[in-house]
């Protein structure tokens, strides 16, 4: 389980190594980072430049395609997955989970499933209001118990 960065990390994760894991939950992750971090209009951009290193050039691109988990999805077996987001996230836009899960559906080998659940009244911390809250991570653990046999 990881969120955001925390995302990314599953998601590079889960290609690498797909076989080390049954279930994945990836929470508003920054799956797309080539886009994404080209494309200076975004407000957190330039600023993770410093930090993350400008795609503009070729040795920072590289590395990051080199792990970018939505650049490096394969034709094999995926563990099952649950990839959410926000509608009114301002870091990571919900079309990342989106084309993740899309491109995980039409590459991948195997009949595990994988969900795509986006909030459609919630941005990067997830729906607001303790119930909201709650109800949001009990989805998250119905899923993993499920995927985990552990739901009878």
């Amino acid at each position: 389980m990881g969120g955001s960065a925390g995302g990314l990390l599953v998601g590079a994760c889960v290609n690498m190594r797909p076989d080390l894991f049954n279930v994945v939950l990836a929470i508003v992750p920054f799956v797309d980072v080539i886009n994404t971090m080209n494309d200076e209009t975004l407000p957190l951009t330039t600023q993770e430049w410093e930090q993350w290193g400008n795609p503009k050039e070729e040795k920072y691109y590289n590395y990051m395609l080199s792990y970018s988990p939505y650049d490096n999805i394969k034709g094999v077996k995926y563990p099952n997955i649950l990839a959410t987001g926000g509608l009114n996230d301002s870091q990571v836009g919900f079309h990342e989970p989106a084309k993740f899960v899309a491109k995980l559906r039409e590459l991948k080998k195997d009949d595990n499933i994988t969900v795509l659940k986006i909030n459609m009244e919630s941005g990067h911390g997830g729906a607001s209001g303790r119930f909201a809250r709650l109800k949001e991570v009990a989805y998250q653990y119905a899923f993993l118990m499920d995927r985990m046999g552990l739901s009878k």
